[in-house]
């Protein structure tokens, strides 16, 4: 069993406060938040929230923190390997089912746990989603880390995935659907391909077809959530096993992003050093997905 958690956050619109989180946190029913209050674990302005029968309320402005009390974290695979290392940074492969970082009921069986404890010093640049294996760069150093940053954002990070997917895809294609945020019954709102969203650009090259399918590389100019899952269901050819996404780039209404299933690999990524000098390419010998 984990420590717990603590999760703090603003309030943007005064309402009933058990009426707030369940707007802002509609993974939990009305009940289960009175219930949560009820416990004490709730604090407003880091006071214990009153339990029934008052109806605290909150304003603008107020912070509402929901002290989680510590619980079982469900197995993850625990197998990572560093394929680089050096004074600036290190690069791991991450194996597909574990998450990148805590989030959806996980604190401590994450990626930054486990490398933590070997580098405590270390921050990731990016993240993975769980169903996703392949490389992860964190930074070690104030510098590197700022440049980084400055490198994601300008542009200067080239990533290739891998991926299997349904059907038998052209030789190569640009997808360019735009990303944001549609409903879900169960999360108020999920990324999804949407007219409304950002710019995405995926290129997309076929390695491969057979019965089952096809391999695919992705490189990614833009890096919106599930952008690679999205684009190739968008496209007519969905990720072999996605739950969430199908053609067309909608979610499911009976899956979360975090459902496993999908084939994809982050197999190669290149970066820039601190000193911005050289490049660092960095794949591993095996491609293969998981």
């Amino acid at each position: 069993m984990n420590l717990g958690f603590s999760y703090r956050t603003e309030v943007q619109r005064a309402d009933v406060l058990v009426e707030w989180l369940c707007r802002e946190f509609p993974h939990s029913s009305r009940g289960i938040w009175s219930a949560r209050v009820e416990a004490g674990e709730v604090e407003v302005n880091g006071v214990r929230a009153p339990a029934a029968p008052a109806v605290p309320l909150v304003a603008a402005g107020d912070v509402v923190v929901w002290h989680r009390p510590g619980w079982e974290e469900d197995e993850v695979p625990r197998r990572w390997a560093v394929v680089h290392e050096d004074e600036e940074v290190v690069v791991v492969d991450k194996p597909a089912g574990l998450p990148t970082l805590p989030a959806g009921g996980f604190l401590t069986h994450t990626l930054l746990a486990f490398v933590r404890s070997r580098y405590p010093e270390a921050s990731p640049m990016h993240r993975l989603g769980r169903g996703t294996s392949g490389l992860v760069v964190f930074g070690r150093t104030v510098e590197s880390r700022s440049r980084l940053q400055l490198a994601w954002r300008s542009g200067e990070v080239a990533k290739t995935y891998r991926a299997r997917v349904e059907g038998a895809p052209e030789a190569a294609f640009v997808v360019d659907a735009a990303i944001g945020r549609v409903a879900h019954p169960r999360l108020g709102t999920i990324w999804a391909a949407s007219p409304a969203g950002k710019a995405s650009v995926s290129r997309v090259r076929t390695v491969a077809v057979d019965g089952a399918g096809a391999l695919v590389d992705v490189d990614i100019e833009t890096g919106r959530p599930h952008q690679i899952r999205i684009h190739l269901a968008y496209a007519g050819h969905p990720l072999l096993g996605d739950p969430l996404f199908g053609v067309g780039g909608t979610p499911r209404s009976d899956a979360l992003p975090g459902d496993l299933g999908y084939f994809l690999r982050a197999w190669r990524i290149e970066f820039p050093t601190a000193s911005g000098r050289q490049q660092v390419s960095v794949s591993p010998d095996d491609p293969a997905i998981e």
